[in-house]
């Protein structure tokens, strides 16, 4: 497979056919579909509607234990909002789901194409996958401990399985090349490093500091992830590295502690 675009037949663009370009645009009126009338914002209108009368995308599950409704109801008297945190750690045990799927995947992807174009090896891709699975195991610990059902989908986690669609399809498509399965994974990659600044962010919020220092490792490791993704995309799509770890450095300058919003 070729890692390079290249010159050929397409015929996406007008230009493909001036010709008949010029006789479409030049066409007598009754000849041509005619544009109607107005504008959008009859659609505006109906979409605002729907959007008035709809039903949130879910909930975050009342504790299904004994210890999870103490530990829920105790958090609550303090003045948290431990269904906050709930949710944004279901977000974040789905989203680290996708990321062991998407590293699977171009594990195939590399292994089928023996690509060389990058300084990325099969073990550093396992690494990162590994890392993926353990940081999903954590997230399934720290929902128990405050007293969730890492089971349950919460409404975060449904929102980020449907953004993490594309990225599948991207990684999954047979005809991708590596850079472009590359750009898919760095995509991912620096969404996953703000997640979890937000999440460290969050339980510092609502004083679950013993959850911080896990959370913490794992933002390192995230970061170093980027680091190493955003190197190999370059290497795939330039045929070297040019931004030196400039997107990491702005990722490690960003506060942890920056209010949410």
């Amino acid at each position: 497979m070729k890692q390079q675009p290249e010159m050929g037949m397409n015929r996406t663009g007008v230009q493909m056919s001036p010709v008949d370009t010029t006789s479409m645009q030049s066409a007598h009126p009754t000849l041509v579909t005619p544009v109607p009338p107005g504008d959008e914002s009859a659609l505006a209108e109906m979409r605002s509607r729907y959007i008035n009368e709809a039903d949130g995308l879910g909930s975050v599950p009342v504790p299904g234990t004994i210890h999870g409704a103490i530990t829920t109801g105790v958090s609550m008297l303090t003045g948290n909002k431990p269904q906050l945190l709930l949710d944004k750690l279901g977000e974040r045990l789905a989203f680290e789901r996708t990321g062991t799927r998407l590293y699977d995947a171009l594990i195939t992807k590399f292994t089928a194409l023996q690509d060389d174009s990058t300084s990325m090896t099969l073990a550093d891709l396992q690494k990162i996958r590994d890392d993926e699975v353990r940081h999903f195991r954590m997230m399934a610990s720290a929902i128990e401990t405050i007293g969730g059902d890492p089971t349950s989908q919460t409404p975060c986690a449904d929102v980020v399985g449907v953004e993490s669609q594309g990225l599948m399809q991207v990684l999954t498509d047979p005809r991708t090349t590596i850079a472009q399965s590359l750009h898919a994974i760095l995509v991912a990659e620096m969404t996953d490093n703000v997640g979890w600044e937000q999440l460290i962010a969050l339980a510092e919020d609502q004083e679950q500091m013993s959850l911080i220092t896990d959370f913490s490792v794992a933002l390192d490791e995230e970061r170093a992830h980027l680091q190493q993704v955003q190197r190999w995309y370059e290497e795939a799509t330039f045929g070297r590295s040019i931004s030196d770890g400039a997107v990491v450095d702005d990722v490690s300058d960003m506060n942890t502690s920056a209010p949410l919003h």
